[in-house]
């Protein structure tokens, strides 16, 4: 499990107010409801989810008057390690420029399974299935319990494989008439006059 506090973006010596006013901004940003009609929406779900089990764990934790057995690691400029929302909200309003600007700030040694299928997701949204594959791929090899990650590989090698989009299909009838060309020029002609 992440560490609860990262999830969060508090500090396990937040005050249960800081704890409270982090997760309900959170949940703004992440309930399902904003994502409705968005091919983020099971992302954010899964999101929603995983901030609702950060709080209840957190708030169970001080219930029981524990202190946190959960060593937070940040890295330059303090952005925690585990916490990209910041990211997959640029994602998921198609802001990739900024988004991928924001993960190639993150020092290679915090660069775990969620930068890695973070920068996939980036590279699948820009229909660069090639790229977005390795690094879906090297997410599941970092965390291969993790489903989210199994299925953006398993969808990349299915839109990899089928031309979907408009440009696909052009530089497909680019191909066929630079072929075409090149043929009838094999045999001493040009396209124009072989037609």
């Amino acid at each position: 499990m992440k560490n609860p506090y990262d999830v969060l973006g508090v500090s396990p010596s937040a005050t249960e107010e800081e704890i409270k006013k982090a997760y309900r901004e959170l949940a703004r940003k992440y309930h399902p409801d904003n994502y409705a009609d968005s091919p983020l929406a099971d992302l954010a779900q899964e999101k929603m989810k995983e901030i609702n089990e950060a709080y209840d764990t957190v708030m169970r934790e001080r219930k029981n008057g524990r202190s946190s057995s959960y060593n937070s690691y940040t890295y330059e400029g303090g952005q925690s390690s585990d916490d990209f929302a910041d990211i997959r909200q640029l994602i998921a309003t198609h802001n990739y420029a900024e988004a991928d600007m924001r993960l190639n700030s993150v020092p290679a040694s915090a660069r775990n399974a969620e930068w890695h299928y973070l920068k996939g997701v980036i590279f699948m949204g820009r229909g660069w299935y090639f790229e977005a594959s390795k690094y879906f791929s090297e997410a599941c090899r970092m965390d291969p319990s993790n489903d989210e990650y199994r299925a953006a590989m398993d969808g990349v090698r299915t839109n990899a494989t089928s031309p979907s989009s408009d440009s696909e299909m052009c530089c497909n009838t680019c191909s066929t008439l630079l072929c075409a060309d090149c043929l009838c020029e094999m045999c001493g002609g040009d396209l124009i006059s072989c037609c």
